[in-house]
């Protein structure tokens, strides 16, 4: 075993908020240490293929910005694309999302963690963590290639998704009797939608779910029919739903990675015996399953679906969140989808990210303290973002000053916030322009 090493922070997690919260606190002058259990940044925007982060406007405003806004408008900007008009805000919510190339946000994600001048860890996984014998703090034990290895904190964000990290330092979770299905992106080629016959390849479909080779969520999210118009029309992108598995640990995340490939598998077979499908390829497949539900924490708030309905403006908000309620279902249609009223911008508190009876010890991304509803709409990539950064700048203030998290003074956070582009509830929110090409 490695001897101790400290650091001021450790960020668990390298996906969509961690690496905000990593690359924030390191950016206010925090010994930062970021540990991933993958070769590549970026999480669910990545490795999960959700490459489409939203939604950081509401009403036609801006109300999320900060170092997550940065890196999506850099990757635009980098591979020549544009952003939607924000502005046209009448439009379903996916069409004011952002399309980005998974390949350079990861790598602009490696810019920003290294211009930050902190440590990474890909390939690496959380063994033990627990409070340190003498002082504030906390002892974390990590599983490298090389043997396991122990490092000292100061403070710890939990940004795994699953409070992995909360789990195994015996802080109070929340894992739900049921959770949303997961979904395997992938992209495929080879055909023309427009030249398929869409309502034979539906009726052959269903004649095979009848026969129990297929299901009908291999191809969409609808459990009681044929839907194959959704799966080829996307060309697999957030096509599909894997049912009943909860992927919050390495068991449930091994069956869930074997039931999505299968899944996949099986539709493929069939596709290809359909015609003018005779040369469909799977150009590529996302390397992790992704995952919408798995845990939450206990925090010293929580966040209800009725807070986050109302708008309710917290007394310790750290950012805003804007989403539609957005439960993923085992059963009819497969969305339960609830828009907010107009003009709602709903709040999160810094207490959601805090887990009841804890130090110096942050949560961010979807993981935060909140009921299944508010979940499904907070659990967002603009929204984790948004955390993240929060949390990282509390991690850092709390480092530099002896403070709890909890007893930080909320006008010194929002300072460190606005330094770094981040948009505090109560600022006045930018209006959002149309912008053609950047």
């Amino acid at each position: 075993m490695n001897s101790n090493e400290h650091c001021d922070v450790i960020v668990i997690g390298g996906g969509t908020a961690g690496v905000i919260a990593a690359t924030q606190a390191g950016r206010a002058g925090a010994k930062v240490l970021l540990v991933e259990k993958t070769g590549m940044l970026g999480g669910t925007t990545t490795t999960g293929g959700v490459n489409f982060p939203g939604l950081f406007h509401a009403w036609g405003r801006q109300v999320i910005a900060g170092i997550g806004w940065e890196l999506v408008t850099r990757c635009v900007t980098e591979t020549g694309g544009t952003l939607p008009d924000f502005a046209d805000y009448h439009r379903p919510h996916w069409q004011l999302q952002i399309r980005v190339n998974r390949f350079v946000y990861a790598a602009l994600c490696d810019e920003a963690v290294v211009d930050a001048d902190l440590d990474i860890l890909f390939h690496t996984m959380l063994a033990d963590i627990k409070p340190q014998r003498q002082g504030c703090g906390w002892q974390v034990t990590l599983c490298t290639k090389d043997g396991l290895a122990e490092w000292d904190a100061t403070v710890i964000i939990d940004a795994t998704g699953d409070a992995n990290a909360a789990a195994l330092a015996g802080l109070p979770i929340h894992i739900p009797d049921e959770n949303q299905p997961a979904t395997l992106s992938c992209q495929a080629s080879g055909y023309d939608p427009a030249d398929l016959d869409i309502d034979s390849i539906n009726h052959a479909f269903d004649t095979e779910v009848k026969a129990g080779r297929l299901l009908y969520t291999d191809a969409s999210w609808n459990t009681t029919g044929p839907n194959i118009g959704r799966w080829l029309t996307s060309r697999g992108i957030s096509a599909n739903h894997i049912h009943h598995i909860n992927a919050r640990n390495s068991e449930g995340k091994s069956r869930l990675e074997l039931e999505s490939r299968k899944s996949l598998l099986r539709l493929y077979r069939f596709l290809r015996q359909q015609a003018g499908l005779q040369n469909l390829v799977i150009e590529q497949v996302s390397p992790e399953c992704g995952v919408r539900e798995t845990a939450t924490i206990r925090g010293k708030r929580t966040v209800t679906v009725e807070d986050y309905q109302s708008g309710r403006i917290w007394d310790d908000a750290v950012c805003y969140s804007f989403y539609p309620i957005d439960l993923h279902k085992s059963s009819g249609g497969g969305l339960q989808m609830e828009p907010l009223a107009e003009g709602v911008v709903p709040t999160l508190p810094r207490g959601a990210l805090l887990p009841a009876g804890s130090s110096n010890f942050l949560v961010a991304g979807r993981c935060i303290a909140s009921d299944r509803l508010a979940n499904s709409a907070l659990r967002v990539q603009a929204t984790c973002m948004a955390t993240g950064q929060a949390a990282g700048a509390m991690a850092a203030l709390s480092a530099s000053t002896g403070v709890d998290p909890a007893e930080l003074p909320m006008a010194d956070v929002y300072a460190l916030l606005r330094e770094h582009g981040a948009i505090v509830p109560g600022d006045t929110p930018v209006f959002a322009k149309s912008e053609p090409s950047v």
